[in-house]
């Protein structure tokens, strides 16, 4: 295991900026998750980190020692990339062994460690089998096999789960989760969807046009977003932003709503943010009008509307509403977010 260092790091492609001064540092055996929208440069960090692509400025260091001009076989990582790459002429055996290979280790030592990390993956009956012949959750766990085997010094993963179907995404995620838990080992994870970054790692790394945006802990990104991209990135459905004047415990929106915001000492024009999870109903606030009732079983999720401005509200349990009905809704005053106007900075 290792740590990585990542200091003041920058890369263009000719004129092109495409990641600006990016520093972030990863301790030893922590799992870290880069997300953010698609080209925000997530992906091309990870393949500096792997020495797939030249550092422009900066430097990055993996257990202490600068890897810069490294070449990629001598940084002591494993990827595990997005589209599986596996041999479709060997076998699931030959696949996952085929590193060990290179580095001419005996034939018994191929078989022991494949064999060991196949048990780990419930792959023990399919090392016979061809990547045609395997599904596609299948195919992730050979190639995180191939990772695996290795014993490298940090894993990094590039939207591994992409390519699966919702189940199973779900299933793999778990799975990555628990193996990182039995081998400790520093792991780097790309992805766009925030539902894996915020449950799958112990910091997560919100990047936006080359730049991060925040970085910390799962739900201290979710409690305190440092600015409304944050806010609105992270969290699913999204938090409900409503511009307006704070006028001392009590928010006037642009659209007519008045709502509370609680004692804050924050004057002037705001942007009002609170969670659809954060909005009780029925107890007598603002009066809404019911558009869109998704019923998801363990919750309902209600689009609503009032004077204009529509937002999103979620019931941790089945409510008897349906469209065209009123409704009232109170925000919990000690979940309300407020943004500067100007720069979506959290006042």
């Amino acid at each position: 295991m290792a740590s990585v260092s990542i200091s003041n790091v920058q890369k263009s492609f000719g004129e092109v900026e495409v990641l600006k001064d990016i520093s972030i540092d990863i301790a030893d055996g922590e799992f870290v998750t880069l997300v953010g929208p698609s080209g925000c440069g997530k992906s091309t960090l990870l393949r500096m980190l792997a020495g797939l692509e030249k550092i422009t400025n900066g430097s990055m260091a993996i257990d202490g020692r600068v890897v810069n001009n490294v070449p990629s076989m001598d940084r002591d990582i494993a990827m595990v990339f997005q589209n599986y790459a596996l041999y479709p002429h060997m076998t699931v055996k030959e696949n996952m062994g085929f590193s060990l290979k290179m580095r001419n280790a005996s034939v018994q030592e191929i078989d022991d460690k494949v064999g060991h990390v196949a048990e780990i993956l419930g792959l023990g009956k399919l090392l016979d089998r061809h990547p045609r012949q395997l599904s596609g959750g299948q195919r992730q766990r050979v190639a995180m096999g191939r990772a695996i085997v290795r014993n490298p010094k940090v894993f990094l993963f590039d939207e591994p789960l992409s390519n699966l179907d919702a189940k199973l995404r779900v299933a793999m995620r778990g799975e990555i989760k628990e193996l990182h838990q039995r081998l400790r080992t520093t792991t780097v994870y790309v992805t766009h969807d925030q539902v894996e970054a915020m449950t799958m790692a112990s910091k997560v790394v919100v990047m936006r046009e080359g730049r991060v945006e925040q970085i910390g802990p799962p739900l201290e990104l979710y409690d305190r977003p440092c600015n409304l991209f944050v806010a609105s990135f992270i969290g699913s459905p999204a938090m409900n932003f409503l511009p307006g004047l704070c006028e001392g415990e009590v928010f006037s929106a642009d659209c007519g709503l008045r709502l509370p915001m609680g004692s804050r000492g924050v004057k002037g024009r705001a942007v009002y943010g609170i969670r659809p999870e954060h909005c009780r109903l029925n107890t007598g606030g603002v009066e809404v009008e019911v558009i869109v009732v998704e019923p998801l079983g363990a919750e309902t999720q209600l689009v609503l509307r009032s004077a204009g401005q529509d937002f999103v509200c979620v019931a941790h349990d089945r409510v008897d509403v349906h469209p065209g009905q009123t409704i009232s809704i109170q925000p919990d005053v000690s979940k309300v977010h407020l943004f500067d106007v100007e720069t979506g900075v959290r006042l």
